[in-house]
């Protein structure tokens, strides 16, 4: 869904727990109360199989249309079908949106709609006093509570008493909304997702057109499940109008001060990767070959990839990651734009072929959603975990650079920059994304394509060296002065045959050699390539003349922006500057690092950025990380923060 906004304007942003608001507003249709609100975050809990994804999705999309702000927060399990009623088969969809600018998912829900026992009890911990709850009855039943350790009910034994709380039989009323239908009850439940759908766009005065016309499409081959489908969600939008549970319903404006002018789409992060690989391939006038095995949390760039054939692309889905990334060293090698996508297991088994293109100096993008290691770890759960991996997980000397995305709409642009540079120094390039930004959404300003950058490249078409008798021949390892980037000859060009593979080239012949000195020369040379890449100056973010700087890289820039502000509104001075480059670093960053008493790197590992902070400009970096697959909240790091400016 896509909309129109208009002009910009700075706001707080509202991550926290508290719902703000309150005001009436007359007219309501069904005579009930209606409160306006800056912001709500909603999180819809229950079962791996009871459709929260696709509930928390449709929410989503219907937001996005509506013209809010939003942040999401998928969260998983890995298996398929999990364990049904147990806490680690829960699977929850958390949406923060607002009339105004916000940076996070938000650090605690308002509202909280658990589909069972397990659902209430793996979440009420994060859930604030005063919150909304609502839970399906149906499934609070002796046996289905005593699976996860609830002893008495908790709707009736007063654990409760802190929250509103609404009981709704989500299931039965579903079951009575379908019995015209023919199903059978089993077949009916499926649909109480729908149901709750429907009870939440009435609370929160969400359009339903389009979820409806989503349903059609979905089940298109069968149109009776379809419109039962249909039925259900309107059973819960029409129960939340005429029941006596839900006295209130709530109004959260668009935020059309908050974005510069535009057309603007919900996009997650993965898809604006996908998109922004499409671009690049476009915009550099080459075909765009994508090489990968599937895996947790990167398919979907497959899956995507794979639906744009009128672009070009052509996707391999290969029997392994070694297969994948050979196939698209391979494309490079013939004059596409070769990316692989993987995550960090699949990094470690790509290594020796990224050191092959290291050799090579093929243009090829190793995209690394990353998340919790070592091994299969926590494959839908979130880490930084591979920067360090990136940075060093090769044999030899083989420096790559590394680009990483801040939100999932950067995700994009991270895309652009990344091809730019294997394009224009014609080295592989990292692109560190992770589970939090590739399954997390928010709005994407749809760019002009006249403002997207110029990647055009210029194939080697003849000799490039004259040798001594006076014969014109091609050097394949003959460099561009500026960029030390080596030619691009394709397979089959007249005159420009060369030979490739891993072992040590020849300066500029490209032949064989075991030469100390010429092994010697092009390591140092390889590197100086690295280090000689463009990269923007760090942009630090100071008003106050601050003497603490928090230093983040990729994901964690919402949490950290959002922590910044409170700090800020607290009267306390902070600076804030944001990596998007890891290697090489922006060049102002060691005189940056030098003008701060104090430096606090956030990171959802052990300390991988810190650990190369220290390493290179000797900063006394302070560490605050976490690995608990989850993205920080604000609110943790704006009190880490606090403390790093009173100490």
């Amino acid at each position: 869904m896509t909309s129109q906004v208009s002009s910009p304007a700075e706001q707080a942003d509202g991550s926290g727990g508290a719902v703000v608001g309150g005001q009436r507003t007359a007219g309501s249709p069904d005579g009930k109360e209606v409160r306006r609100l800056d912001r709500v975050i909603i999180r819809f809990a229950g079962d791996s199989g009871d459709g929260m994804q696709l509930t928390g999705d449709r929410f989503t999309s219907e937001t996005a249309s509506f013209g809010n702000d939003l942040s999401t927060l998928p969260n998983f399990p890995a298996e398929i079908r999990a364990p049904a009623g147990t806490l680690p088969g829960v699977s929850s969809f958390q949406l923060h949106f607002a009339d105004h600018d916000i940076l996070t998912p938000g650090d605690a829900p308002n509202v909280l709609v658990a589909m069972n026992p397990a659902a209430l009890k793996a979440n009420i911990a994060d859930v604030p006093r005063g919150a909304e709850i609502i839970v399906n009855t149906d499934e609070f039943t002796k046996r289905p509570m005593a699976k996860v350790g609830y002893e008495t009910s908790p709707l009736e034994d007063g654990s409760l008493a802190a929250y509103n709380l609404h009981p709704v039989p989500l299931t039965t009323l579903t079951v009575e909304a379908l019995k015209d239908f023919g199903l059978s009850r089993k077949e009916a439940e499926r649909s109480k997702n729908m149901f709750a759908l429907g009870l939440l766009s009435w609370m929160y005065h969400r359009p339903t057109e389009a979820t409806e016309s989503f349903l059609r499409q979905k089940f298109a081959k069968k149109p009776e499940i379809a419109e039962a489908n249909i039925v259900a969600f309107r059973a819960g939008w029409n129960f939340g109008e005429t029941t006596e549970d839900f006295a209130v319903s709530y109004e959260v404006a668009p935020a059309t001060q908050a974005f510069p002018t535009g057309t603007y789409r919900n996009i997650s992060g993965n898809l604006a990767l996908s998109y922004g690989l499409i671009a690049a391939s476009q915009q550099a006038d080459l075909p765009l070959y994508l090489g990968s095995y599937p895996i947790t949390p990167a398919s979907d760039i497959l899956h995507e990839l794979s639906k744009h054939k009128n672009f070009g692309v052509r996707t391999f889905q290969a029997e392994d990651e070694i297969a994948g990334i050979g196939a698209a060293l391979g494309a490079a090698f013939g004059g596409a734009l070769g990316v692989t996508t993987t995550s960090g297991p699949g990094v470690a088994l790509k290594s020796e072929t990224i050191g092959l293109a290291v050799s090579l100096e093929l243009p090829l993008l190793i995209v690394d959603i990353q998340r919790g290691g070592p091994s299969t770890g926590l494959p839908t759960k979130t880490e930084q975990a591979d920067l360090l991996q990136a940075m060093f997980g090769r044999n030899g000397e083989a420096p790559v650079p590394i680009v990483a995305p801040r939100t999932p709409a950067d995700c994009f642009d991270a895309a652009l920059d990344a091809a730019r540079i294997a394009l224009t120094y014609r080295t592989p390039v990292f692109l560190l994304s992770d589970g939090y930004l590739a399954n997390g959404s928010e709005p994407w300003r749809i760019p002009e394509v006249a403002d997207l950058p110029d990647l055009k490249v210029k194939f080697a078409t003849a000799a490039n060296h004259t040798l001594a008798d006076g014969t014109e021949v091609f050097w394949p390892y003959k460099r561009d002065p500026e960029t030390l980037a080596r030619p691009w000859a394709v397979p089959g060009t007249p005159g420009l045959e060369h030979r490739i593979g891993g072992i040590e080239k020849q300066d500029g012949t490209g032949n064989i050699s075991y030469d100390p000195a010429n092994h010697d020369l092009m390591v140092r040379t390889r590197q100086a390539k690295i280090d000689g890449i463009e990269v923007p100056d760090l942009d630090v973010d100071d008003p106050d003349g601050a003497t603490t700087l928090v230093l983040g890289w990729g994901s964690t820039y919402g949490p950290i922006t959002a922590a910044v502000r409170r700090v800020r509104a607290a009267g306390l001075p902070v600076a804030q500057a944001h990596l998007r480059h890891l290697n090489p670093f922006p060049g102002n960053l060691g005189e940056v690092l030098q003008r701060y008493d104090k430096v606090v790197v956030p990171e959802m590992n052990l300390g991988q950025l810190a650990t190369l902070i220290r390493a290179k400009y000797l900063v006394d970096a302070r560490s605050y990380h976490q690995v608990n697959g989850m993205p920080f909240k604000a609110e943790q790091l704006a009190k880490v923060l606090k403390e790093a400016i009173d100490d």
